[in-house]
């Protein structure tokens, strides 16, 4: 009996352990394709020569906004507020702008995104490419010509691109700031480095870290940083450097990962699991030996990323932009930081969900970041 049992309490603790390894290796996996998951039903033209799509009925083709569609060809579609019902399954959006040349097929397959626009000449931007020497390689960057000693560094979230950035980047620009929307490792546009994991912005942060010294070397004085999601967790992380003291005046974060051990509970719950489950993800993430079989260079000392327990530990001014309908870092932790330092931190909140506050309302976005930037950062 005491064998059976033994075994028992033996398989199910193996068991338990995939579970959190299954999660982690989720979390953590390497850069991917995009999943197109979308058929474009149907095209209609009106009288009035608009355009529009009929898609399926989702959380995503519903929600109220501007959006982009990524076709399986390389392709993109822009999309406006403008919604039709066409029945149960079916919803029309009106098109405002595609790639050049582009010819809509029905049938072809296609994928939501947040990310507006697709590289700077289409958010209207006289960008040039440059590079960013990092410990890992050379990571390619935008660089947007303005105040040589005021600048923004736009950090995309995980699973990500730089193009995602682009909304923040046009807001910068008008305010006069020099741009750099950065990369780093083992994204799409980064260099690859060992088993192509991401670390959740614990080594990732070096490489946006050479973006600052970039900077500074050619004149910036102030330095804004622009964080999406896990950009928004280096950021932070940039920011409480003493040796950044007086250089980084202020962060402007979207959907900012604020907790990854309280994110990766909240998710867990979202899909149906046991907050349990994420705490035994945690393990294999922050353990030397298990982070290791995971594939991970090192483990990740998560507690570094834990802002609302470092709450007192902070000293730069921050405007967080967060969906109170977000699916991957909970808007609440947003809200018990600003809870905790309403000296220091600005929240405003949107319908939305992750990473899309300004799709959702892109005015609003802009005005705020506009308005609280210029009551903060000299000119």
């Amino acid at each position: 009996m005491k064998r059976a049992i033994a075994r028992g309490v033996g398989f199910l603790a193996v068991g338990a352990l995939g579970v959190g390894w299954t999660i982690a290796r989720r979390l953590t996996a390497p850069a991917g394709p995009r999943t197109f998951d979308l058929t474009i039903h149907d095209i209609e033209k009106g009288d009035d020569g608009v355009r529009r799509v009929v898609l399926d009925r989702t959380p995503q083709t519903t929600a109220e906004g501007i959006y982009n569609l990524w076709l399986d060809s390389g392709d993109w579609v822009q999309l406006s507020m403008e919604k039709s019902e066409r029945d149960p399954d079916r919803i029309a959006r009106t098109v405002t702008g595609t790639s050049p040349g582009l010819r809509l097929v029905v049938g072809e397959r296609a994928s939501w995104s947040g990310i507006y626009y697709a590289n700077p000449a289409d958010a209207g931007l006289d960008a040039r490419d440059i590079t960013i020497s990092t410990p890992v390689g050379p990571c390619p960057a935008w660089r947007i010509d303005g105040d040589p000693a005021t600048w923004a560094i736009h950090i995309h979230g995980l699973g990500s691109t730089r193009a995602g950035t682009l909304r923040g980047v046009q807001v910068a620009t008008e305010l006069g700031y020099t741009s750099l929307a950065v990369t780093y490792r083992n994204t799409a546009e980064g260099p690859r480095v060992g088993t192509g994991r991401s670390t959740l912005g614990n080594t990732e942060t070096a490489d946006v870290d050479e973006a600052i010294g970039y900077a500074v070397r050619r004149g910036a004085q102030r330095i804004v940083l622009f964080g999406w999601s896990m950009g928004a967790a280096i950021a932070l992380q940039l920011a409480n450097r003493p040796r950044h003291d007086d250089l980084i005046t202020a962060l402007v974060l979207d959907s900012p990962v604020l907790d990854w051990t309280e994110t990766v509970k909240a998710n867990c719950v979202r899909s149906g699991l046991p907050v349990a489950a994420g705490q035994l993800a945690v393990l294999w993430l922050t353990v030397g030996p298990l982070a290791r079989m995971l594939g991970l260079p090192e483990s990740i000392p998560l507690r570094q990323f834990a802002w609302i327990a470092r709450a007192a530990e902070l000293t730069t001014p921050t405007l967080i932009l967060h969906g109170t309908r977000d699916s991957s870092a909970p808007a609440r932790l947003s809200q018990e930081l600003q809870g905790q330092r309403p000296d220091l931190v600005t929240l405003k909140t949107f319908d939305a969900d992750h990473t899309l506050a300004w799709n959702s309302d892109p005015e609003r976005w802009r005005t705020a970041v506009t308005r609280w930037l210029q009551s903060r950062v000299p000119c």
